[in-house]
């Protein structure tokens, strides 16, 4: 499933992985019979706004946000069943993106799926609400490429931006697992494969 290369540090702790998948679009084809299951939402923050992003989960757990706030549940709380499995596929690789990053007993147990639209974005913000800081986030992206946005400890602090094009992949943890991170407006654009549209996963382990 991932081509030879060599991981790119970019800064401590955070690792690129560039055209990493030899078959990006077996994770995309995938997606289909997930979000037929589990579609794609725009979620709410705790103030009512939506996120511009449309979102969706697969795995043991799900991400959610709304008016409750941030967490991770069991169940998609639109349709009140359990969220999608995981594809073994997307298991498999996330774990083996841990290990070339540096990352060693990573095993997800949430994928977070988002679909950016022509404008959509993603605010600086931390991954905080996982129960163990020590497992890292692994990030893999389809489509349109995007500005990746990564800054420090504080929210204050400087950003780095990081190009990620169609099947590229972001590992960060250790001292940087809390950084602050996002993604910038998607620019229009019209990929050969997917159209005007950028698809992320990110694999967390939550509990």
């Amino acid at each position: 499933m991932l081509a030879n290369g060599c991981p790119v540090e970019l800064a401590s702790g955070l690792v690129h992985l560039p055209q990493v998948l030899l078959e990006p679009m077996k994770m995309v084809n995938a997606l289909t019979p997930i979000l037929q299951q589990a579609p794609l939402r725009h979620m709410q923050t705790r103030r009512g706004f939506k996120l511009s992003a449309a979102m969706s989960n697969c795995g043991a757990l799900g991400w959610v946000s709304d008016r409750l706030g941030y967490r991770y549940q069991t169940y998609d709380p639109e349709t009140g069943k359990p969220w999608p499995e995981m594809p073994v596929m997307f298991s498999k690789v996330a774990v083996e993106l841990a290990a070339r990053a540096g990352y060693a007993h990573f095993w997800p147990d949430v994928c977070l799926i988002n679909c950016y639209a022509v404008g959509a974005k993603m605010a600086l913000h931390q991954d905080a609400d996982e129960q163990d800081f020590s497992q890292p986030i692994v990030s893999l992206s389809f489509g349109l490429p995007v500005l990746f946005l990564w800054g420090g400890l504080q929210r204050s602090d400087p950003v780095q931006k990081i190009v990620l094009d169609h099947s590229d992949a972001l590992v960060w943890g250790g001292s940087s697992r809390l950084n602050f991170h996002g993604v910038a407006s998607l620019r229009k654009g019209n990929h050969p494969l997917l159209g005007e549209q950028r698809i992320n996963l990110t694999f967390r382990r939550a509990c």
